[in-house]
């Protein structure tokens, strides 16, 4: 789990700034939006869906925006039409990267992401080439704050959880994609919130990079398609020691 836990740590850390650009705002509209189209407007019928406003309100999106972006999926409102397509690449240190995106304009996103692969010493490779290397799981976020662990763990294994882990700053609930909602719905019903709650890609071993520049060009790389308004999400398998994270940031 090192290569999920690591990156999202960082991603949490950063969360402020992004959201003062509005990244996230952007982000989490486009996966509403065609959540909805593929799946319809009930959040209660569609777990991406409901996946997907849980994350916009925890983020504090306002209703109002939420229910635009619904309706747009759902074509009672006119908007853009985005296609989804999954990137696969090796990045600095021969880190696996799935790089998930949504964008209206394909060629412009192609051709940005295999850029900052490029520049990062990386490169863009074939459909399925990383993809294997990564297990599709439901994750949920519980802050650690009132929560006692040995509790959660059997609330969340008796709704059908595969695993609790200690995630630093907060316990990681993990479950089968198709467990997610009633899992969701079990810790909600408890009154345990979660932070963050999402369909996500676990990486099913890591790669260790412990050297400063493969490092640093990792992170960057990481960064930079983070940052891309047509990228969704970006997974990575890799571990960098917690000493070496303190001096590069």
């Amino acid at each position: 789990m090192s290569g999920h836990s690591k990156w999202s740590t960082i991603k949490r850390k950063k969360g402020a700034n992004d959201a003062k650009r509005g990244k996230i705002f952007t982000k989490l509209i486009k996966e509403i939006t065609i959540a909805a189209k593929m799946g319809g407007g009930d959040p209660d019928g569609n777990p991406r869906l409901r996946s997907a406003v849980t994350a916009a309100k925890a983020e504090n999106m306002p209703k109002d925006n939420i229910d635009r972006a619904i309706k747009k999926g759902t074509g009672d409102l006119d908007g853009a039409v985005y296609e989804e397509i999954l990137y696969e690449g090796y990045g600095p240190g021969g880190v696996a990267v799935l790089v998930e995106t949504m964008t209206d304009n394909k060629n412009r996103t192609v051709a940005d992401v295999r850029h900052y692969f490029s520049k990062s010493g990386g490169n863009l490779g074939e459909s399925g080439c990383v993809a294997w290397m990564f297990d599709n799981k439901g994750t949920m976020l519980v802050d650690k704050e009132g929560i006692d662990e040995e509790e959660l763990m059997d609330l969340a294994l008796e709704a059908g959880a595969e695993d609790v882990v200690d995630d630093g700053e907060a316990f990681q609930v993990i479950t089968a994609p198709e467990d997610f909602s009633e899992v969701v719905d079990s810790l909600e019903k408890s009154n345990i919130t979660c932070s963050e709650a999402t369909i996500t890609m676990i990486p099913k071993n890591v790669v260790e990079v412990t050297e400063e520049k493969p490092a640093k060009a990792l992170l960057k790389l990481l960064e930079n398609l983070e940052d891309h308004d047509d990228v969704q999400k970006v997974h990575a398998n890799f571990d960098i020691p917690d000493e070496l994270m303190e001096a590069l940031s």
